[in-house]
């Protein structure tokens, strides 16, 4: 058995670092009420210019638009949505298993990294990491995301790369954060007129064609980008969330854990104690008897 010492000293060290956890809880808790509201209010608009744009582009008909056709490029990139900073659980490990265990071939991936935990792990890996935007993740704003858009398209247009991925951690509530994987070019119509929906039924509005004014080239032009950043910054801001409520469950269970280990300790501390206190009373018995 240990001594006291060890075991007092083995207790202090767990109450100081349960006041660290406490501390990391009350902030991310803090940080996450207004990362949800932003979180939330966004959700609608990201939900809605998704569903908006895939089922208007699934009436436009035929279209030579490049945002439409993959390019003759084999490489996909990969907007890879992750913290700076650890001590979340699952957060990180989860957005990167949807890299390293998918489908995709290492080989023809280039990873647009947000979050130097994903881009540290997936350079670590054999990816390329094409480029570095840590920087937005801590405040994620809209200009931000135009920035990012604008780095992806140019890339795209110029056929650097022939496919652009989202992955980032889709926030629906306090506990639960789902890691996600969406294409956002070339926009995906589905076939025979289907939005994607996952019912897979037709809806009758769905087959009527669709008028541009002006045309069609030039008013893909203009949406195709607002789409593509507003889906970055949904992204953003809904990982900005998932990260410090994944972050405050950690520190949550961190704290309980702690807890255990101190009840623990604190009755291991009193067996030693009391078995030391018996220990001298019998060696004081001893002796008198002895005397005697």
């Amino acid at each position: 058995m240990a001594s006291m010492i060890d075991i007092k000293r083995r207790k202090v060290s767990i109450q100081s670092t349960q006041q660290i956890t406490k501390a990391m809880k009350l902030v991310s808790t803090v940080k996450l009420q207004r990362a949800k509201v932003r979180a939330e209010q966004s959700k609608a608009y990201f939900n809605c210019m998704y569903e908006t744009v895939t089922s208007m582009l699934a009436r436009t008909g035929h279209s030579d638009h490049p945002y439409l056709k993959a390019e003759s490029s084999g490489k996909k990139a990969v907007i890879v949505i992750t913290s700076n900073r650890g001590l979340a659980g699952g957060y990180n490990s989860n957005v990167i298993k949807l890299i390293t265990g998918g489908t995709f071939k290492k080989e023809e991936l280039v990873i647009y990294a947000v979050g130097k935990k994903g881009r540290d792990a997936l350079a670590r890996h054999g990816y390329e990491i094409k480029g570095d935007f840590s920087d937005m993740i801590e405040e994620p704003q809209y200009p931000d995301a135009v920035r990012l858009a604008n780095t992806l398209l140019a890339d795209f247009a110029d056929g650097q790369v022939g496919e652009i991925y989202l992955a980032y951690t889709m926030f629906k509530n306090t506990v639960s954060h789902v890691p996600t994987l969406l294409k956002l070019l070339p926009v995906d119509t589905g076939e025979n007129g289907e939005t994607g929906e996952e019912s897979g039924e037709i809806k009758k509005d769905d087959q009527i064609p669709m008028n541009f004014e002006p045309e069609d080239e030039e008013a893909l032009e203009l949406i195709i980008p607002k789409y593509v950043t507003s889906l970055i910054y949904g992204g953003l801001v809904e990982a900005a969330a998932s990260e410090n409520g994944a972050r405050m469950q950690a520190m949550d269970s961190a704290t309980s854990n702690a807890e255990e280990m101190i009840s623990s300790l604190t009755l291991l501390y009193n067996r030693a104690r009391q078995g030391s206190i018996t220990q001298e009373l019998t060696e004081i018995i001893a002796g008198a008897e002895a005397i005697s």
